[in-house]
């Protein structure tokens, strides 16, 4: 689990993801601190598991299904990546709940300056848009922002200077893909409200909009 808080940018030192999987190299400093073989590190929001340490050198093994659902497949040597360690158990949680598990990639529409925030807006496909909310949680290549404008097709995020210079968001130019993960808790609400398909399952799922309503959750 993570919290979407980058904590450093790290630079690819090669990328060997040709037949549809592979090998991910990334050079990083303060993410080494008490990492070892075996940890979660969520590399652009994608969390992977350290397979080989080795200086200020960390490998990780990159599945077919990763490179589907993410754009580490278009990283190549040199380029930043947003770095998280997984959260403690009596870390501080300053994002949201973040999987690091990608449910799909957006395109950068547009960047435009509004006071001090610089305002990105991304295009999203469908299966993403379903879970979105104006001012709820989204993970974008592992950074946890709020969204503020969301139309069928796009949504807004309003970025601070410290976030942009902690991140790889400062960089990113219109027409680049990122990765995003919805909100978990968006997820379960919805497979909580579907009725049961088990044909021993005699009634549909008591949780439903009025009942939510009656309680105050929507």
């Amino acid at each position: 689990m993570f919290t979407g808080i980058i904590e450093e940018i790290g630079s690819v030192a090669s990328s060997n993801l040709t037949g549809g999987s592979g090998e991910l190299r990334v050079e990083a400093t303060l993410i080494l601190e008490e990492s070892k073989l075996g940890d979660s590190i969520a590399i652009n929001g994608v969390c992977l598991t350290i397979t080989r340490i080795a200086g200020q050198e960390i490998t990780f093994d990159v599945s077919t299904e990763t490179l589907r659902r993410s754009n580490l497949g278009s990283l190549k040597r040199g380029d930043q990546v947003n770095l998280e360690r997984a959260l403690a158990a009596d870390g501080r949680f300053g994002g949201h709940m973040v999987s690091g598990h990608i449910d799909g990639t957006g395109t950068l529409n547009d960047r435009r300056q509004e006071g001090n925030a610089t305002i990105f807006t991304f295009n999203m496909p469908a299966t993403i848009a379903r879970y979105l909310i104006e001012k709820g949680s989204i993970a974008i290549d592992g950074i946890s922002l709020t969204i503020t404008a969301l139309s069928k097709d796009n949504f807004s995020v309003a970025v601070i200077p410290h976030s942009l210079q902690q991140t790889t968001l400062g960089k990113k130019e219109v027409g680049e893909k990122v990765n995003l993960e919805n909100d978990l808790v968006a997820k379960y609400i919805e497979k909580l409200l579907q009725p049961k398909n088990s044909s021993s399952d005699k009634q549909a799922s008591t949780l439903n909009l009025d009942l939510l309503r009656k309680h105050g959750f929507a």
